[in-house]
């Protein structure tokens, strides 16, 4: 029976109290850690198996971060009703946890361990996702999981100059930029930024900053695992088996495949071989050697095998950070050649094809209406979005084949990597009222993706005719660190992406930075790391910059002629109900005719989209006749519709495509200057009369007056119509 023993500590973050409780809920987990900041509330917990499944030779980890709509007091959408695949942003919230704490666990276990972070109360000022985090890091700290060091997290907001730790809501609105920091204790481990054009030094403070607080955290961490330790609410950590290859048959190997190798790999950099050629070239070679020593000692093949690879990174990283030379030949800070295109395809409305080295992307812009925004059903107060990027990575890109599946993690996370470094320069609504659509296709790939649809879509955007207000290029950045020297690597490559320690991704426009993500796998960097990775990679972002704009340097003046134009005008929203008419009748036959869409906002906003120009216009002038206030004194040339006793009815806007226009009464008082006897002496039906608008009746009818709209003839009225005063008379006496 589970004794009610329950730990609750609090500590204060961001000028505001978070606190972490554990021993009431999830007990049966390996630690379980309920997280409350402000009204956000967070169950975090961590299990590991007990036993290893047979043939795992990597790290098993799984972090699912679990939204609860009850957490914002909505059922979610659609006929299931119940929480279906985890929305994007989930899928990045768990990535970030995920990308903080798996570079500090043994490399030695092999158990598989599960983080789970249940969302169940969202209050908008508090970011669940580092309510999570921190839960995430609490909940292994306390259990049995053998992670190195505890870790924390927070976001840095910038407003006036001044930097804001877990920025409020209405705070991140009008922040120049959201960081998000993590990192233990000693250093920094993950970083994520979108940022308004933010220069390099501002950013490098605000990861320093967020760092200070993230230190705060971890301490408020350890302190809590102390006091659950004291109250039989943590484990002791469990230590995971180090199985190393017997000194005998090392030292019989290594010799002969270290030198193997060490020619190889020179001779790969010095011929500059391409990523297929040295591959094979690495793979035959490593497929003797493993042959060799397998028949010499048979019962060791998986052991020799790990030696290979632990020798060939071993020597990769060597070369790289002792004598200057990486494994394609190029110096430390060199860019692999680039090729620009632009308007590649003739029907989508943008295109770009950006190749850099072996890595190759085509990005494509799709332009539509405002109704084809993306609607959001989330946690968040966004409840649609207006611009979207689409990653996608085919297995030809590699040379390789596997099953086509829907958009996996990675595929989501590097789309939303891309979307946040353009949105700084994407023209809002007011001024290009159209829902953007981007998607990268990988065509090939050997080193950073992401960057290179950055920089294929920026070109894309620019392509269709799409007002940025600027350019955005982006780089990779790779480090390797070994025997205490770090060497920075500008423009990584798959290669040296796997045997690296860092990749670290900066992208932005010549003024600043946009957007930035950094994951490593050593227990985290320092600022001088950090001072040399930017300013290198500045260097290498503006190299790619000036290819791009030799090409394409600023949007094109005209859309594509194959997007939609679409015309914006604001009417009464009194009047929007005559533009839908009866059961939407109207706004479908001013459809059917034009060929136009339109989308008709709550505050009067109207926007008409169509390809053909003239049909929009056409559209417009319906949708104008309809809703134009006809205000007094207006001066109208009108036809003449109908002919009565008391007067004729005049149609001053004209009726299209069969919906009646907008008319009014002349009576027969204002028809002349004079008095009319009939009608008909005046007008007939059909005549083009000009009226001037003098009201409306008492039931909103309008008034108009043929007499009023043109001066009288010159010599006055005729004489019997003038109005005469009746002689008086005067019976009095004198």
């Amino acid at each position: 029976m589970f004794e009610n023993t329950v730990l609750s500590k609090e500590v204060t973050i961001g000028g505001r109290s978070m606190t972490l409780e554990t021993g009431r809920m999830g007990r049966q987990a390996g630690g379980a850690v309920f997280v409350r900041y402000g009204d956000t509330a967070v169950l975090v917990t961590a299990t590991m198996a007990r036993h290893v499944r047979p043939g795992i030779d990597f790290l098993p980890l799984t972090v699912d971060y679990e939204e609860r709509f009850y957490a914002v007091g909505k059922i979610p959408g659609g006929f299931i009703k119940r929480e279906g695949r985890p929305s994007e942003k989930a899928v990045l919230s768990c990535r970030l946890i995920d990308r903080t704490i798996r570079p500090l666990f043994p490399k030695e276990l092999r158990n598989e361990v599960q983080v789970i972070a249940t969302i169940m109360s969202v209050d908008q000022d508090h970011a669940p996702e580092i309510a999570a985090m921190v839960g995430a890091s609490a909940a292994l700290h306390i259990s049995e999981i053998p992670l190195k060091h505890p870790i924390g997290g927070v976001i840095v907001g910038l407003i006036d100059g001044k930097f804001i730790i877990n920025p409020l809501l209405e705070q991140t609105a009008q922040s120049e930029m959201s960081l998000v920091v993590a990192g233990t204790k000693d250093a920094v481990m993950m970083v994520e930024a979108d940022a308004k054009e933010v220069p390099e030094d501002i950013v490098l403070e605000a990861i320093i900053h967020g760092h200070e607080a993230v230190k705060n955290i971890v301490d408020f961490i350890e302190s809590f695992r102390e006091e659950a330790l004291g109250l039989g609410l943590a484990k002791e950590k469990i230590v995971p088996e180090i199985i190393e290859p017997e000194s005998e048959l090392l030292e019989a190997v290594s010799g002969p495949i270290t030198e193997r190798l060490d020619a190889v790999l020179r001779r790969c950099a010095n011929e500059r071989l391409l990523k297929q050629a040295r591959d094979r070239y690495l793979d035959e070679v490593k497929g003797e050697l493993l042959q060799q020593f397998a028949e010499q000692y048979p019962e060791d093949e998986g052991t020799i095998k790990k030696i290979l690879d632990n020798i060939e990174k071993r020597l990769v990283r060597r070369l790289i950070a002792v004598e200057g030379q990486r494994i394609d030949g190029r110096a430390l800070d060199e860019v692999r050649p680039i090729t620009v295109e632009v308007g590649v395809l003739p029907s989508p409305h943008g295109s770009g094809l950006f190749t850099r080295g072996q890595t190759q992307i085509l990005s494509v812009v799709t332009l539509g209406t405002i109704s084809e925004e993306q609607i959001l059903d989330g946690l968040g107060v966004e409840e649609s979005k207006r611009f979207m990027h689409h990653y996608n990575f085919p297995p030809f890109s590699v040379g390789e084949t596997r099953p086509m599946r829907s958009a996996g993690r990675r595929e989501i996370g590097h789309g939303a990597l891309v979307e946040r470094s353009l949105q700084a320069v994407i023209p809002p609504e007011e001024e290009f009222p159209y829902t953007i659509r981007i998607v990268s296709e990988a065509l090939e790939s050997n080193g950073s993706t992401s960057m290179g649809s950055v920089c294929g879509s920026s070109l894309a955007l620019m392509d269709a005719g799409v007002p940025i207000s600027a350019p955005v290029a982006g780089v990779a950045m790779g480090l390797i660190s070994e025997d205490e020297v770090f060497t920075v690597l500008t423009d990584i490559q798959g290669f040296e992406d796997h045997l690296g320690d860092m990749d670290f991704k900066v992208s932005g426009t010549e003024k600043g930075i946009t957007s930035l993500q950094m994951d490593i796998k050593i227990p985290g960097i320092t600022r001088d790391i950090f001072e040399r990775a930017l300013a290198q990679a500045h260097k290498g972002r503006m190299h790619i910059m000036r290819k791009m704009i030799e090409v394409i340097s600023a949007p094109r003046p005209e859309l594509s002629p194959n997007a939609p134009r679409i015309i914006q005008i604001t009417i009464d929203p009194d009047k929007i109900r005559d533009v839908i008419g009866p059961g939407g009748k109207i706004i479908k036959k001013i459809v059917e005719e034009t060929g136009a869409d339109i989308d008709i906002e709550d505050d009067g906003r109207v926007f008409i989209a169509s390809v053909d120009q003239e049909k929009g216009k056409m559209a417009l002038q319906i949708i104008e006749s309809l809703t134009k206030e006809v205000q007094a004194g207006e001066i109208f040339t009108g036809r003449v519709t109908k002919v009565t006793d008391f007067g004729c009815f005049v149609e001053i806007i004209p009726g299209v495509i069969g919906l009646q226009g907008k008319e009014g009464l002349v009576h027969i008082s204002q028809l002349e200057h004079h008095r009319v006897n009939k009608v008909e002496d005046v007008v007939k039906e059909g005549d083009k009369i000009i009226v001037k608008v003098i009201g409306y009746d008492n039931q909103g009818r309008l008034k108009l007056s043929k007499k009023d709209a043109v001066p009288p003839p010159e010599g006055g009225l005729p004489r019997e119509d003038k109005f005469q005063r009746p002689k008086s008379r005067n019976t009095s006496r004198a």
